[in-house]
Order: structure tokens, then sequence, then C-alpha cells
């Protein structure tokens, strides 16, 4: 049986991920987009890899600068994720008021994430609609706070449990 592009949505909206902000510059102009599409795929050499819709604006800076810092939301900065995912609102907007430092590479770094992974891109793969980006890490830090999480459709946050390491 065919699978219909809003099933596969459904489907896929139960693998539960964590919420970025890919950020990027070129030639002084930033750019940003929300993504999900994120995953570590190497640890010599590191490389991460993230995939971008080939119509956003910050596909083609990317595409351009060659350069992205992941920025791993924490559960406080949904409105931000949100407001990053909006097709509809003017681009230079979602910058305004931000508070972001410089990486090496120029791309802001957003105040107050998990974590951040600075990349230059290494590969490049065509999938479909969407590029897929392989980066290779050329600096990261940790911050503090709660991951942001997106799953089926909505973003949540993760119930603190206690663990047991021994699994």
């Amino acid at each position: 049986m065919p699978v219909s592009v809003d099933n596969y949505r459904r489907i896929m909206g139960n693998f539960a991920t964590g919420v970025a902000i890919v950020t990027t510059v070129h030639e002084g102009r930033i750019g940003g987009m929300t993504a999900n599409a994120i995953t570590s795929v190497s640890l010599d050499p590191m490389l991460l890899l993230f995939c971008a819709d080939k119509r956003t604006r910050t596909h083609g800076i990317i595409d351009r600068s060659g350069v992205f810092v992941v920025n791993i939301l924490t559960e406080k900065m949904r409105r931000l994720a949100k407001i990053f995912a909006e097709n509809g609102r003017p681009k230079e907007q979602r910058f305004r008021g931000l508070k972001y430092s410089t990486a090496k590479t120029g791309a802001p770094i957003l105040e107050g994430n998990v974590a951040w992974i600075e990349c230059r891109v290494v590969y490049r793969y065509a999938g479909g609609d969407h590029t897929i980006f392989v980066g290779e890490v050329v600096n990261a830090n940790q911050g503090e706070g709660n991951p942001l999480i997106f799953h089926r459709g909505r973003y949540t946050a993760l119930r603190q449990r206690h663990w047991s390491r021994n699994l």
C-alpha cells in the first residue's frame, strides 16, 4: 500500500528529536533555521550532518559560505524555535534583539543554548527537496539546561527521571 506524504509525516513524527537552530553567515548576511534532522556521522574525523530544505534562504547562505553552527536549544527556547521555523516572517527580523556571539567562522552562536557545534561543509548530497550537508566539526561547547524536544508535531521537554547506569 502506498504511503501518502501526510501519513509519512505523521509516522515520522513518532521519532522524537532534539531541536536546533542552524546559523550561518556569508558576506555579512546571517541566516538561521530551525532543524531537527541532525546527527553525528563520525568521530574520526568528527563529522555531523543536517538536512536543509532547498527553498530556504538559509540553505543558500550555507551553500555559498560552507559554514554553519548547530545551536542545540534548551526547553526555554521554544518561542525562538517557532520564530526560526516560520516561513512568513521577514528573515532579517529573526536576529533582531537576539543575543549571540560569533564563532571562528563568523556564524552566530545563540546565547543560552544547551550546546553548539561549529562546522565547515565537507560534503553535500542531494536528498529530494533537501540538501544533506556534512560538516567537519571545528569547534564546540556545552552550556546548561534541558534540551527542547520535537515529538508528534509539538515542542516538548524531557521529563526528569532517575536512570540507572546499569541498563
